[in-house]
């Protein structure tokens, strides 16, 4: 990044980011670009630390400042949820025992969603993991609107039927989803409205192209709700609405973006349908009680080489070496597939239209107006996900949907490990590993006592979703909890916390194997 003749500032991204724009200097140091974020001088935790700490220090005592162990907790609790599917006469029926789910804030506002519901009109249970960028607005309709798409796209023609008509008659529709919130998962009112008709409008075509006594695919269900959503969000830009507020809103939301990652569990099937780099990794336990990681989703980015060709394909030769740069789409954007991102989806000249019409505030917006170089041949992007199906067995423990936050922090093999260890309480000793560090007698004496105590600290967090986070941001080089080190990430100032990490979302779903085997 240094090497080139443009100088590039991170709007989202840990060093490197999500989207691009052509820099300013840094306000912290008035360097550029930021020596902290430089992609060609990587630095370690404690040169980051503080060269920031010079900038940012408000007291003679900031250096040393650390959190304590309840305000620690305080902080990685703040936002988890857990639920518990209800028993029948003592029994659990359901191949899903329940959930546990968490985030943590990086950017301020958090850009990540989360969504959590059981369909009531059909079987099986949905979750999701949302990744917004440039803004939190995609993310924001995704976590309100995707599961009703998702749950329409599962139900029969007569089903169909009847939500129709008993909208036609003014009567009360029975509800589609049961949902699991957090409080702080809210919901948007004002656009509640616009929401519902776009949804409906998508349930009469379902109608007309459904079939009496036909049950909808799952897969195809899947693709068929973020395929349109992603239409639907689109169209809302461009046509706008009288509301002031509403125009603004629906705009924000088409020209930022969002990953998404949602399971769906019905029974024994399990299916995940995934656009972006968000992940959905399962734990398997093995005969020996060890945990094993089977990751059920791909990454749609540069690292991705099916994905690189699909794009490439889509475009003609002359633009072989402009289409991805950088290891980014168009120089740009790292997830190949989202939602939003209008940028890159309309031609030039409809977003110039869009743009010109639409509220004073959006003029102001310096992503807005930015168009990607070498846009010749738009669309360059979708949402149409990749769906993986997986017959659940009994060895399948549980499901790990991860925003990207926290895959760059632990391998999926680490957190199957932490996981697993803490739903059980079965700890698996492996040899303390330094890593290639030199340790005396007494600094490796020093390592075990540090396991030991971590052992028995495991249950301090009864959210195992609370507790991977813990190990996600406060893990030192020997993979083991680091107080100190926990305390200086959490207590970084919102200016600061996003060069070091990003926002990290994560659902942990438990199976019942006594279900699951049974069927």
């Amino acid at each position: 990044m240094a090497a080139t003749s443009q100088v590039f500032r991170v709007i989202r991204g840990r060093r490197f980011g999500r989207i691009l724009v052509p820099a300013i200097t840094c306000q912290n140091c008035s360097r550029s670009p930021h020596p902290c974020i430089s992609a060609t001088q990587p630095h370690s935790f404690e040169q980051r630390w503080r060269h920031q700490v010079r900038g940012y220090r408000t007291s003679p005592a900031w250096h040393t400042y650390y959190l304590t162990p309840p305000q620690v907790n305080s902080i990685l609790k703040a936002n988890e949820y857990s639920f518990k599917v209800p028993e029948f006469d003592g029994k659990n029926l359901s191949s899903v025992m329940g959930f546990d789910s968490n985030q943590l804030p990086a950017n301020a506002p958090i850009e990540d969603r989360r969504s959590a519901s059981t369909c009531l009109q059909t079987r099986g249970m949905l979750y999701g993991v949302f990744d917004g960028h440039a803004g939190c607005a995609c993310a924001q309709a995704l976590t309100e609107r995707l599961f009703y798409y998702i749950a329409v796209s599962l139900l029969p023609h007569e089903t169909l039927m009847e939500l129709e008509n008993a909208v036609e008659s003014g009567r009360p529709l029975h509800p589609i989803l049961q949902w699991h919130k957090h409080p702080n998962d809210y919901f948007s009112k004002e656009a509640s409205r616009l929401y519902f008709s776009s949804l409906r409008t998508y349930w009469q075509e379902l109608l007309d192209l459904s079939v009496p006594g036909e049950q909808p695919d799952v897969a195809e269900a899947l693709v068929s709700a973020f395929k349109r959503l992603d239409s639907d969000i689109s169209l809302e830009a461009q046509v706008g609405d009288p509301n002031a507020f509403l125009h603004y809103w629906v705009l924000r939301v088409a020209f930022s973006g969002a990953t998404a990652c949602v399971a769906h569990v019905d029974g024994n099937e399990l299916h995940i349908a995934n656009t972006g780099d968000c992940r959905a990794v399962l734990g398997v336990q093995e005969p020996d009680g060890s945990f094993s990681a089977l990751t059920l989703t791909n990454d749609h980015n540069a690292q991705n080489e099916s994905e690189m060709k699909r794009v490439r394909s889509e475009h003609p030769l002359s633009e072989a070496k402009s289409v991805v740069k950088q290891d980014r789409l168009l120089g740009l954007l790292m997830p190949f597939r989202a939602f939003g991102d209008v940028k890159f989806k309309w031609s030039i000249e409809l977003q110039h239209r869009v743009l010109e019409s639409g509220p004073d505030q959006l003029h102001e917006n310096e992503h807005a107006k930015f168009i990607p170089p070498n846009y010749h041949t738009p669309p360059y992007l979708t949402a149409e996900p990749e769906v993986t199906r997986h017959h659940l067995r009994p060895q399948d423990r549980f499901l790990v949907l991860g925003s990207d936050g926290l895959w760059e922090t632990l391998h999926r093999q680490e957190v199957v490990r932490i996981v697993g260890e803490h739903l059980t309480g079965v700890h698996q000793q492996q040899p303390v590993s330094v890593g290639g560090y030199k340790v005396t007698l007494g600094q490796m004496q020093g390592l075990l006592q540090e396991r030991k105590a971590r052992i028995s600290s495991t249950f301090e967090d009864q959210n195992a979703a609370t507790h991977l986070i813990r190990h996600a941001v406060g893990n030192n080089e020997f993979g083991m909890v680091d107080h100190e080190r926990l305390s200086k990430m959490l207590s970084l100032p919102e200016e600061l916390a996003r060069m070091y990490r990003d926002d990290i979302t994560i659902i942990i779903v438990q199976f019942n194997p006594h279900v699951i085997s049974g069927q």
